[in-house]
């Protein structure tokens, strides 16, 4: 297993990686819309949260050498399920090839986010 890490995402507010490479996967752990310098949640609606909570897993995907291309499930956590039309705008565009996807309402989310996401990508 190799662990992956990038100043470009928030650093691990718990005992684990941004992401673990294995067998030719990529597995990254859930980032929240945390501003990567600051490491605060950024304010404003879930478009803006979501928008952010991307960057961040895709950041990390930048540091293994991959793109959002290679990615083939999504596992997507909301705060509340009436902001999934507005979650849904932001995230098609940046996962335009339409990988396998879940995606829950939660009761909470770690500093009081309005959405997690996490992916699995191939090399």
């Amino acid at each position: 297993m190799k662990k992956i890490h990038t100043e470009k995402a928030p650093a691990a507010v718990g005992p684990y990686s941004q992401a673990v490479e294995a067998g030719g996967m990529i597995y990254t752990s859930g980032q929240i819309p945390l501003d990567p310098a600051s490491g605060q949640l950024v304010g404003g609606d879930i478009k803006a949260q979501a928008d952010r909570a991307i960057r961040n897993v895709l950041a990390v995907l930048e540091e293994a050498g991959i793109g959002a291309d290679r990615v083939v499930k999504t596992m997507c956590f909301l705060a509340d399920m009436g902001d999934f039309a507005d979650f849904n705008e932001v995230y098609a565009g940046y996962f335009t090839g339409k990988p396998a996807r879940s995606c829950v309402a939660v009761k909470e989310l770690p500093k009081g986010a309005l959405c997690e996401i996490e992916v699995i990508a191939i090399r």
